[in-house]
């Protein structure tokens, strides 16, 4: 706090320093007057051309004025205002005489004079720019007219200067009088050289630069070979790459490169040969500054080889692989650090061997396409790299380090994420219910996008408003959905979640969900089994009352009795008499009437008696196939459940069927001379002999 307090202070102090001094201090003296006599073929020596320095406050005008004296003491001036700069006519002195020249500056406070200068007008004499003329390649040569040979003067003495195109330094060579000049030093070859020169004549002061001129030496084959490697993203071992190399610098280019060759290997074998020319900005090559790249990817590409040439020949192919799935070691940590110019990268000491030919770093700028905001270059014993740019705030860098094999074959042994300035980051997406039960529930998220982050995500915070707890979760693995349990929680309530991530310079806005758990499993299984039974239990009450309706009634119990009004009960039958048992059971639902392979039907046989042969009574019916008497007491058991049914309110006349094979034997003798199921189903015997 204390240093930044101190350096506002002294920004303040070094505003107003100047103001402060010019306000109290004396007005400062012009200085450094220099002045020529202009001379060309059309004006030769007019007028006089004086020109000073001051140091003084813009903020407070001052007037200048040009004072001048001749050798009879006659003294003249001219006021030139706020301009550092003046003119003596031609009329105010002699030719080659002696001049005494001085400048006066005024302003509101005060007054100063400049000190005197004294030349003879002879010696300011400034002959104009010389013209180059001509120039030759091999040797490197310029020649050029001497400006004061226009002058009718003697020449005086020359001085050329010379650098490669880009270069900011001049090279300067004193030449004496001569008009022409051959470079002696080594000459690059395909490099475009600028040349100046200036000349004066044998008195008076040197002209004033010529205009530069150009000459590009003659071209040879370029020497070496293309730094090429690959951008694959932010995956070093991504199969979408491009191949990226850097320009040839100009001692090893030789001259134009014209474009490159390259030669692509696929993995199943076979080979492609391109031939891309360096005219083809918008197609498939890009070239920025320093860098060029195929704009487009080498899937399926194992390898390539790539020459850059000009007019004269090519370079040597240089030798890129790329990335196979798999082939990624752990090389240990690398540590970065970044600022807005400079991006530096250092690592522990990397082991010798001899299969390692050397190290590549690289960094990409995350979220740029291929072959954009990317740099890389090659160590050998260093254990830090410095990378030269602009590195922009809360934009992240990944760093890369590879080890390159003798057989050119590359691994990445370790990356690394870097920032300028680190801020908060952005919000979570996809923050959603995974699994939810009545005590826990499972969260789930992606994590935030590089481009996104502004930082690195230290961790995740999760927060309960019910609970008033925030949980912190690990985020050491960026590119992996997220997932979290959050435990203890209380059956059949309502709760609202949040999550935000976390960096250096603090957390993210929240992103917030409502959830609500589940009811126990017990009570969950009660109300799902609960509507069923009650249907079954329905179900059963209804069947229950059915039954206690018909009594101990041995027909089906899903039909009312009342149907069965004129039907004779069935269980007198014989032919029935086997599914006594299940009739009797209350819960059979079902009358299936159990098959008998010859069933015996009651058959009503009317045979016509002498009633002579019959003094005892009248004609009477006689049954045919009597069974044993063990059969006839088996029927009177069966008169005794008759007689309980009659009990019940069912007429005897509708209550048994007698099979025929039943004996009259077992009837008794007041019985009728037909039962009643006789009379109320079959015709008499009257009716039969009347018909």
């Amino acid at each position: 706090m204390a240093t930044l307090a101190s350096g506002w202070l002294l920004s303040i102090l070094l505003v107003n320093l100047p103001k402060c001094i010019t306000a109290t201090g004396p007005l400062a003296p012009p200085f450094n007057i220099k002045c020529h006599m202009p001379c060309d073929e059309d004006s030769y020596g007019v007028n006089i051309h004086c020109v000073w320095d001051h140091i003084l406050d813009l903020q407070i005008p001052t007037n200048y004025s040009l004072h001048w004296e001749t050798t009879d003491s006659k003294e003249s001036h001219v006021t030139t205002g706020t301009n550092m700069n003046g003119s003596i006519h031609r009329e105010h002195f002699s030719s080659h005489s002696e001049l005494r020249v001085w400048v006066q500056a005024e302003n509101q406070y005060g007054s100063a004079k400049s000190e005197e200068i004294v030349f003879n007008t002879g010696d300011i004499i400034m002959p104009p720019p010389p013209q180059i003329t001509s120039s030759y390649l091999e040797p490197l040569e310029i020649n050029w007219n001497h400006p004061c040979n226009l002058l009718h003067l003697c020449f005086g003495p020359c001085v050329v200067q010379y650098r490669s195109e880009g270069d900011q330094d001049w090279f300067e060579v004193e030449i004496g009088s001569r008009i022409s000049y051959e470079v002696n030093g080594p000459v690059q070859p395909g490099i475009v050289y600028e040349f100046r020169v200036r000349c004066a004549c044998c008195t008076g002061l040197m002209s004033d630069w010529s205009a530069i001129h150009k000459i590009k030496s003659s071209e040879t084959t370029p020497v070496g070979q293309l730094d090429v490697w690959r951008d694959c993203g932010i995956s070093p071992t991504s199969l979408n790459c491009v191949m990226i190399w850097k320009k040839l610098p100009i001692s090893q280019a030789c001259g134009h490169i014209l474009g490159y060759e390259v030669r692509l290997s696929h993995h199943n074998g076979t080979a492609v040969l391109i031939n891309v020319s360096a005219a083809e900005l918008l197609g498939r090559l890009v070239c920025h500054e320093t860098q060029c790249y195929l704009n487009f990817t080498l899937k399926g590409v194992s390898s390539a080889n790539i020459s850059a040439y000009n007019s004269r020949g090519a370079t040597v192919p240089a030798h890129v692989a790329f990335p196979t799935p798999g082939n990624e070691q752990d090389g240990g940590a690398i540590q970065i650090k970044v600022n807005t110019e400079n991006l530096t990268v250092s690592w522990s000491q990397l082991p010798d061997s001899l299969t390692y030919k050397e190290y590549v770093v690289q960094y990409k700028q995350i979220g740029r396409p291929l072959g954009q905001g990317f740099d890389w270059t090659r160590v050998r014993k260093k254990q830090s790299e410095t990378f030269k740019g602009q590195f922009q705030k809360y934009t992240p860098y990944q760093v890369s380090m590879f080890t390159v094999l003798g057989n050119n074959t590359s691994r990445c042994l370790s990356s690394a994420i870097g920032y300028s300035l680190q801020g908060p980051p952005s919000k979570v997406r996809s923050f959603k219910v995974y699994s939810i039960a009545a005590t826990h529930v499972t969260l789930f998220w992606e994590p935030v996008p590089l481009s996104m982050q502004n930082g690195v995500i230290l961790f995740y915070q999760i927060g309960v408003n019910r609970k008033n707890v925030v949980y912190n979760v690990n985020a050491s693995q960026q590119q992996e959905n997220k997932t979290f349990e959050l435990l203890h929680l209380s059956p059949g309530q309502e709760y609202e979640v949040w999550i935000n991530a976390v960096t250096v310079a603090g957390p993210g806005a929240n992103t917030t969900i409502r959830l609500k758990t589940k009811h126990p499993e017990h009570l969950g299984y009660l109300i799902k089994i609960l509507p069923p039974a009650c249907l079954v239990l329905i179900i059963y009450c209804l069947v229950f009352l059915f039954r206690f309706c018909q009594g101990k009634s041995k027909t089906c119990p899903l039909v009312p009795q009342c149907f069965f009004e004129k039907v004779p009960d069935p269980h007198n039958s014989y032919i029935f008499r086997q599914m006594k048992h299940q009739m009797n059971d209350p819960l059979s639902w079902i009358c299936t009437p159990i098959f008998e392979p010859h069933p015996k039907i009651s058959v009503l046989e009317i045979i016509e008696v002498d009633e002579s042969s019959h003094p005892e009574g009248p004609t009477r019916p006689m049954v045919k196939d009597r069974r044993s008497q063990i059969d006839c007491q088996h029927n009177e058991g069966e008169d005794a459940v008759i007689q309980e049914r009659d009990r019940t309110g069912f007429k005897e006349a509708y209550s048994r069927m007698v099979d025929s094979d039943e004996d009259s034997c077992c009837s008794s003798e007041e019985e009728q001379l037909t039962s009643g199921y006789e009379k109320h189903f079959m015709p008499t015997a009257l009716e039969i002999l009347g018909v």
